[in-house]
């Protein structure tokens, strides 16, 4: 493994998630693909997610633990991690979630071999207590209409160059975009031109149990309106296309049992 600069620098944002952390962690380490660095930053934890995490950088030099001094939100700490990568390739990692032992080899091999690509991500196996639940599809070459009803990108699974990060200053710092934040970075990469693919076999496991439920507040939902009002500007999609921007409320509007049915047939995305 390259002690200088790795070619991938995963960024990770954790947050009372200590009793996941470790599962998490060990998923990169299994990697096939070895050259990459973990840069994780502690978002105020009240558990013991920072001292699990410690263990980690202590134990492993291409591991790196930063710590925000209050709880600051995912966009600005996934800014704070970015401040020290090194890659020329950044990925992505949640502290509940696992990536499969060829993940990054096989993102790495498409953006080796596809330079006019700027990011690449996977759909995702969705798991809870009793395993998994669902495996999702993806489009493969997204188009600005593919944005209308939902994020045509998983956050968690995605690797995108640098450079490209560079490009649109990273993650948008606003209280608006919290929860949503990837979803406004794919619209600020596309509309500066870029373009990326979802490589068709999942390579993700994603925790989607009961904590997961809890988090899709009505604020949350809120936000999913404002980003897609934004973004929709930002691509120039027609005007009757804004009434999709409160797909998510009504969405949130559903009772729990009919959701549940219908985010299990991967018809309701997170």
């Amino acid at each position: 493994m390259s002690k200088d600069k790795p070619l991938i620098s995963v960024i990770m944002g954790i947050y009372n998630c200590a009793l996941t952390l470790s599962e998490s962690i060990d998923s990169l380490l299994n990697q096939t693909y070895k050259d990459f660095e973990l840069i994780m930053c502690d978002d105020g934890s009240l558990d013991n997610t920072y001292y699990i995490a410690k263990q980690y950088a202590d134990k492993y030099d291409n591991i790196v633990l930063l710590k925000n001094d209050t709880n600051r939100g995912l966009n600005y700490t996934l800014n704070h991690c970015l401040k020290y990568a090194n890659g020329e390739y950044i990925a992505r990692q949640d502290g509940d979630d696992i990536s499969l032992p060829e993940r990054f080899q096989k993102e790495v091999d498409f953006l080796d071999n596809n330079p006019t690509i700027s990011l690449v991500s996977c759909p995702l196996i969705r798991f809870d207590e009793k395993g998994d639940f669902c495996i999702e599809k993806a489009v493969a070459y997204p188009d600005k209409m593919d944005f209308i009803h939902h994020s045509p990108f998983r956050h968690a699974s995605c690797m995108i160059r640098k450079s490209v990060m560079d490009s649109v200053n990273g993650y948008s710092e606003s209280k608006w975009l919290l929860r949503v934040e990837d979803y406004h970075l794919w619209f600020k990469i596309y509309a500066k031109g870029y373009r990326g693919h979802n490589i068709q076999q999942p390579l993700y496991k994603a925790r989607d149990d009961v904590n997961a439920f809890k988090r899709r507040t009505l604020s949350n939902r809120i936000n999913c309106v404002y980003v897609r009002f934004i973004g929709y500007k930002m691509l120039h999609i027609p005007f009757y296309y804004y009434i999709f921007c409160f797909h998510d409320i009504i969405a949130y509007l559903l009772p729990k049992p009919i959701y549940n049915i219908l985010h299990k047939k991967n018809t309701i995305y997170k």
